[in-house]
């Protein structure tokens, strides 16, 4: 979305630009580069996963950029007498901070906010997305992965960057390792206080109401005392990336810059998953803005998209491993130092 109104004067100038040949920006960047992208991961302490993404910020400025932080949390639901889902289930949320949008009246920001939350949701908690380990036991209890995504600042291109932020964070989740337990009544049945008269030197066997050793039927689960945070969110590979195309006819470019934004006519958002035994999916696609295109335009934008989102999904994905490297050596040398 465009955070600046422009003149007919310079929209048109910007668009003469960006058709000219060579083409010219005002950063003095290609038409298929993207401004440098900081990222972050395990920024919320109490959160199960977190991350936190940057574009565009200036090298030698403390600020500026568009910034977007995601954050997940875990939640356990009751599949027979509440809300949850067997197999458990993913939420998104988006909110837009006041000071991203200043020009938005409170109607508007809730209405930006919605529409985020809408295309983040639908596209993560899509079935063929579902991360198998949110099962705790079978049509009893389940995990509630709540995705919390918050837009700091604006400045171009955010629902790429709204997209990176949840696959980082979503990279970054640990689900608590959980073991199923069955509580055990003593037999017999009879009322403790009938019992007075007990031979204090009898030995009797007694039996846990915890015992674990025979389950036959799970009913509860117990989180095992262990040293790491939990396993890894399952579908790593499956999280999509976006890659926003700004049409600008006949030609497109990528990750415009507010002033961009606000000279293209229209923008084609295309989220993309690149599993590794499979070919890429077409997750979720969105037009934005008031021009017009063919379908056959549509088909070949959708090829171009692909390859630059698995340019976009490979360079991520090894800044996220590096992010990995980063946090387990800083967690050993926290240990060692105990």
């Amino acid at each position: 979305m465009a955070s600046i109104s422009l003149s007919k004067s310079e929209k048109s100038y910007i668009q003469t630009s960006l058709l000219s040949t060579p083409p010219l920006r005002g950063d003095g960047r290609s038409l298929l580069d993207y401004r440098t992208i900081a990222l972050e991961t395990g920024i919320a302490p109490l959160a199960n996963g977190s991350a936190r993404l940057n574009i565009g910020k200036p090298t030698h400025e403390g600020g500026g950029g568009t910034e977007v932080l995601g954050a997940v949390k875990l939640e356990v639901e009751d599949v027979e007498n509440g809300d949850g889902v067997d197999g458990g289930r993913i939420v998104c949320s988006v909110s837009c901070s006041p000071a991203a949008y200043p020009h938005l009246s409170s109607n508007a920001l809730d209405d930006l906010s919605y529409d985020m939350t809408t295309l983040l949701n639908q596209t993560l908690s899509h079935p063929s997305l579902h991360p198998p380990n949110l099962c705790i036991l079978p049509k009893k209890k389940s995990w509630c992965l709540n995705l919390d995504v918050i837009v700091l600042s604006d400045s171009g291109n955010v629902y790429d960057a709204l997209f990176m932020a949840a696959r980082a964070a979503l990279w970054d989740t640990k689900v608590p390792i959980t073991r199923a337990v069955e509580y055990q009544a003593k037999r017999g049945g009879k009322n403790p206080q009938e019992n007075t008269d007990v031979d204090m030197d009898t030995e009797t066997e007694q039996q846990s109401g915890f015992d674990t050793r025979h389950i036959s039927r799970a009913v509860d689960f117990e989180l095992p005392d262990y040293w790491d945070e939990g396993e890894t969110l399952a579908g790593q590979d499956l999280w999509p990336v976006c890659v926003t195309l700004n049409i600008m006819p006949p030609t497109y470019y990528l990750d415009a810059t507010p002033q961009e934004e606000a000279s293209t006519p229209l923008r084609l958002l295309l989220a993309m998953s690149f599993p590794k035994s499979a070919s890429s999916r077409l997750q979720a696609t969105r037009l934005l803005g008031p021009g017009e295109i063919e379908l056959s335009q549509i088909k070949r934008l959708i090829q171009e998209g692909e390859k630059h989102g698995r340019e976009l999904y490979s360079a991520l994905e090894a800044k996220l491993r590096e992010e990995d490297v980063r946090r387990n050596q800083k967690a050993r040398d926290k240990f060692v130092l105990r």
